[in-house]
């Protein structure tokens, strides 16, 4: 009996996930594959198995999604190949190497790498469909392991490992930011468009070593920031929609647009537009939606000779087990007003200068909190998608549980790298010690299960900590390395 006649799909899940290969992968025409990012397993809509993985083939470096079958047919025979939601696979994999071509197409034409993974599998892996156990997954987490067994444990250890796992955390954010600011850098030289679902990184760019001096234009900066703000609004579900939309629909392009009265109406027409999401009037019976829709047309006609960049497809965007305030639809309005206080209210500067001069480190942090929350005004005030008004009005475009989020997983670690790079170390260690001390409002089941099950949920809203709990359950929970934990190694030892 063959693997994929026994091994339950889900169990190839796992061996991505876990990256459970005994030999590096290769493509059939003798690629290297490096993952630098597995992605995200996709649990919540269709589409992709895995979301947001991050892939070097070759000299090539894809951003997309990762799609996993047993059988190579399996493409055609599930429709992905006439889907648009699949059209940003970056890699397909597979056990069966029945009728292997060594590629598959996507809707859009696309050419996507396929290989057979049975030859860099162990057979340990390879589970039986009636010995196999469904893992716990971070939607659905359950009890950990070491659940009563920790009360022992002095708070005071527990909270300093969570906050040194919060701090390799932050750490490694800064790492991945700063590595997009090379490429923003390399390729604003190069003077070329980039493509949204990969680049071309050159042997010239890996063997380029980078000084202070390269990263002095305001405009790479702002680029940076502004794709960084868009991936916060995008949540899991439309992270990559989103860092996908701002890499389009550069700043550069926003530039050409005239400051004008209705200069908001005319960003959100522009990345309703090019996202996809902005309907026809002929498809919406109600009044104010249909007058809405005709201004942004009106908008996006004035402006549209500025744009030659790609378009999205309304499909790959997700609405399904979100809340409307959290809709793609909204917090694009709210990135448009972002948007606005870059290019014009100087937000970079406004806000480095803010965290310089501001000695209180509690003033500091509800200030940038405060700068980050966006008030609700115009038409997505009283609705979240077309044709349907809201019963209750929104108050707020991005509220403080999400100003939170961008304070905590982007200002804080940008601007350490700002600082850094400029070699400012006084500024970069407030940034770190603010980081240490900030507060926020948590609604993340990871974190509310870690800390509950370490009996510390008066640490809970301490940023570092409750980053500390995710990279502790992503890295060591979820992958069944308790041996390897520093709680667990004293609790099972």
């Amino acid at each position: 009996m063959k693997p994929d006649d026994y091994v339950p799909e889900k169990v190839l899940y796992e061996i991505w996930k876990n990256q459970n290969f005994k030999s590096n992968l290769r493509t059939p025409d003798g690629n290297n594959i490096s993952v630098l990012n597995t992605g995200t397993l996709n649990r919540e809509s269709a589409g992709p198995d895995f979301k947001n993985a991050r892939i070097r083939i070759g000299n090539f470096i894809y951003t997309g999604d990762v799609e996993i079958d047993k059988r190579y047919s399996d493409w055609k025979n599930h429709g992905h190949n006439i889907d648009n939601k699949y059209n940003s696979v970056v890699l397909h994999i597979f056990m069966s190497e029945h009728e292997n071509n060594g590629y598959v197409y996507s809707r859009n034409g696309r050419k996507v790498p396929s290989i057979c993974i049975l030859d860099y599998v162990e057979n340990k892996f390879l589970i039986k469909k009636e010995d196999y156990e469904e893992p716990r997954y971070e939607s659905s987490i359950n009890k950990l392991k070491c659940l009563d067994a920790t009360s022992n444990l002095e708070d005071e250890f527990k909270n300093r490992f969570l906050s040194r796992l919060g701090a390799e955390r932050f750490q490694k954010k800064s790492k991945r930011i700063f590595e997009r600011l090379k490429e923003i850098q390399f390729i604003k030289e190069l003077d070329i468009s980039e493509p949204v679902v990969s680049y071309d990184l050159s042997e010239r760019f890996h063997q380029r070593d980078f000084q202070y001096e390269d990263f002095k234009s305001k405009d790479v900066w702002t680029q940076l920031f502004y794709e960084m703000i868009f991936e916060a609004l995008g949540y899991t579900q439309n992270k990559l929609q989103m860092v996908s939309l701002a890499r389009a629909a550069d700043l550069d392009f926003f530039r050409k647009i005239q400051n004008d009265g209705v200069i908001l109406e005319k960003y959100e027409a522009a990345l309703l537009k090019i996202s996809g999401l902005l309907q026809t009037r002929s498809s919406v019976t109600e009044k104010e939606s249909r007058e809405y829709i005709e201004r942004m047309e009106l908008h996006w006609n004035s402006i549209k000779p500025f744009y030659d960049g790609k378009y999205f497809n309304e499909t790959i965007w997700h609405f399904l087990k979100i809340r409307p305030q959290n809709f793609p639809t909204i917090r694009i309005a709210g990135g448009a007003r972002l948007i606005k206080a870059l290019l014009y209210d100087e937000l970079i500067d406004f806000t480095a200068c803010k965290i310089i001069q501001t000695e209180s480190l509690s003033v500091l942090a509800d200030s940038l909190r405060k700068q980050f929350i966006i008030e609700a005004d115009g038409f997505w005030k009283s609705h979240f998608v077309f044709d349907r008004k809201t019963k209750k009005e929104t108050r707020l475009f991005i509220g403080g549980s999400r100003a939170d989020e961008i304070v905590v997983n982007v200002v804080l670690p940008f601007f350490a790298v700002y600082f850094e790079v400029f070699k400012n170390n006084k500024v970069v260690n407030k940034i770190r010690k603010l980081f240490s001390i900030y507060e926020q409002e948590v609604e993340n089941q990871i974190v509310a299960e870690v800390v509950k099950t370490f009996g510390i949920e008066n640490s809970m809203r301490r940023a570092i900590i409750s980053q500390g709990a995710i990279s502790l359950y992503r890295n060591y929970c979820s992958r069944h390395k308790c041996l390897e934990c520093e709680i667990g190694k004293k609790v099972f030892d």
